[in-house]
């Protein structure tokens, strides 16, 4: 039976790992789709396969990795028409979110404060910090619906999403500026759902997703 002392530098062993793991796929080391063979990696990291193992199944649960019943995991990978079709859905959970917060006027005193920290992170030009607090933003709104089950997809849907974002930014070199117009996006968001009008926070919100679809593709490929 392992004791205290044991299970927690096991934890700790797997969640460097994790990280370890998860700086190769954001800098390109592990292309979208490919699969990881965890052998080569517990030879590349000095550890056992099973430890390989556990920290993939934490980069699962992170959204960085897929890992079907049966079959060998692999990198998260998101087509154009992938992307398309998540900011269409979306647009339709974010959209049902906004409404039902703007509607139950609920505190959003902590979504306004994200919105001031994507603004510090784009100036700094801190692309990781802005990405962790953009991906807040968007939690942050769906569990102002006060709705499970609202709360609950967009985890499942936003989770991987913002980790494949993630991989896309870093490889492309996405600078911050990019953020500028989305950033007064986000600030529009907070300001409709004060103004307590569900509609038309809904109506923008989907409006919004359907604009970042179109456009989030080019700016990772560096397309006109």
């Amino acid at each position: 039976m392992p004791t205290p002392s044991s299970s927690s530098t096991n934890g700790l062993l797997k969640t460097d790992l994790a990280e370890r793991l998860r700086r190769e796929i954001v800098r390109g080391s592990l292309a979208p789709g490919e699969r990881i063979v965890e052998g080569k990696w517990a030879a590349k990291f000095g550890v056992a396969q099973g430890s390989i193992r556990e920290a993939i199944n934490i980069l699962t649960q992170d959204g960085f990795i897929t890992k079907a019943s049966g079959r060998s995991a692999r990198v998260i990978h998101l087509s154009e028409g992938d992307v398309a079709h998540l900011y269409d859905l979306r647009g339709a959970i974010e959209g049902l979110a906004a409404r039902l917060a703007a509607t139950a006027q609920s505190d959003f005193g902590s979504l306004q404060a994200t919105v001031h920290a994507m603004r510090k992170a784009a100036k700094s030009g801190d692309r990781e910090l802005l990405l962790d607090c953009d991906l807040q933003f968007h939690l942050e709104l769906c569990r102002l619906s006060q709705n499970p089950y609202v709360i609950e997809q967009a985890r499942r849907i936003l989770l991987p999403f913002f980790a494949f974002v993630r991989m896309r930014v870093t490889t492309s070199g996405q600078e911050t500026t990019v953020w500028d117009k989305d950033l007064e996006a986000h600030q529009r968001i907070v300001d409709l759902l004060r103004d307590g009008d569900g509609e038309v926070a809904e109506q923008y919100v989907k409006r919004a997703m359907a604009r970042f679809g179109k456009t989030a593709y080019d700016h990772w490929e560096k397309r006109s």
